[in-house]
């Protein structure tokens, strides 16, 4: 008789089947305007958000720095802050963003793949346990002593001493 049966959890063959989530598995899938919009903006994202568009958006500030130049400090400033940074930056900060979203998916991968490991580690011990208990009973049938019996004092007893 055996006191104890694995049972997986239902989230076990649900989260082999789907994997690790990623960035892409937020895509929408309801409507083609939705899908539409969502291709048009990624390709605008990835466009911008690219070093070679900062580049660019440089090299194309610099055009008006001249005529900044020869209109004082304050054109300056305002050429900095308006132009140059606010375009620049843009670009820039898209493609840290980038890579962060890059490393997240890598970390999530990676926890996936732990969680994995450890939940087949987990149900490897079941199975040795499973094992050893039906050893256990057949050892205490041998003795004339009733399994559910000497599993159940021991539980019972697991905190006390003598």
């Amino acid at each position: 008789m055996s006191t104890s049966h694995r049972v997986p959890h239902p989230r076990i063959a649900d989260r082999k089947a789907r994997g690790p989530v990623k960035v892409v598995d937020q895509m929408p899938r309801d409507s083609a305007i939705t899908r539409f919009n969502t291709r048009v903006a990624l390709i605008v994202t990835q466009a911008v958000g690219s070093m070679w568009c900062a580049y660019a958006f440089a090299l194309f500030d610099l055009i008006s720095l001249p005529d900044a130049i020869k209109a004082g400090l304050a054109a300056v400033v305002s050429w900095v802050a308006q132009t140059f940074l606010q375009l620049v930056l843009l670009s820039v900060i898209m493609v840290g963003q980038n890579v962060q979203a890059a490393a997240a998916d890598k970390r999530s991968e990676a926890t996936f793949e732990d969680a994995s490991a450890t939940l087949h580690e987990v149900a490897s011990v079941q199975l040795q346990l499973a094992a050893q208990e039906a050893l256990l009973a057949r050892i205490a049938e041998k003795l004339g002593l009733d399994p559910a019996a000497v599993a159940d004092a021991a539980a019972g007893g697991a905190g006390e001493s003598s």
